[in-house]
């Protein structure tokens, strides 16, 4: 057993030996020189990115209730202009219906005022025919009646009393073919 004590402690791997001793405090010192410089700003880092995702995350979500807003407001304005539209086009139809029924109106008192020129017209020409035609045939009747009767008949005022006797007995009805062919002139 002697001998075992004088073996040397290297060959025991319980006991730790110099190298060893060594190696672990440069791990040690390493550690922290990579604790106290290196780790921090790599947490500052990740940190710091982490917040500029969760800012980018918070300006999406203020960018889709903005848009969404946008959008409200835009389908808002779309529905007003859509309901002022039909409400253009209902008064332009009732404009044009009121516009239709004016014109129909003006067309249909025109037509009246010219269809009473007309008649007006027509029973002034009639009037003039009247008085041409009493002229014409009282001039024809008092040649006629001179011819018939053999005696000049050119008085105007007997001739015009004449006339005037004969065509309201016409008129009348009173006057028949039996009584214009017979009488005391015809006989003669």
């Amino acid at each position: 057993m002697l001998i075992h004590a004088l073996v040397p402690a290297a060959d025991n791997p319980l006991m730790p030996n110099g190298t060893f001793i060594a190696e672990l405090i440069a791990f040690l010192l390493i550690l922290g020189a990579l604790a106290k410089w290196v780790v921090p700003p790599i947490n500052r880092a990740l940190v710091e990115r982490q917040e500029n995702i969760r800012e980018r995350f918070e300006e999406l979500e203020e960018s889709q209730a903005a848009a969404k807003e946008t959008e409200g407001k835009y389908r808002a304005a779309l529905k007003d202009a859509r309901h002022e539209a039909g409400e253009i086009r209902q008064r332009a139809t009732a404009d044009g219906e009121k516009i239709v029924a004016e014109s129909r109106e003006h067309a249909k008192a025109e037509g009246t005022r010219i269809v009473e020129a007309a008649h007006k017209q027509t029973e002034a020409d009639r009037q003039q025919a009247e008085v041409q035609l009493r002229g014409h045939v009282g001039k024809l009747s008092t040649d006629l009646a001179s011819k018939i009767v053999g005696e000049s008949l050119e008085d105007e005022a007997r001739q015009r009393g004449i006339v005037e006797r004969f065509l309201g007995e016409l008129e009348s009805g009173s006057v028949k073919a039996e009584k214009v062919g017979s009488g005391p002139e015809a006989g003669a």
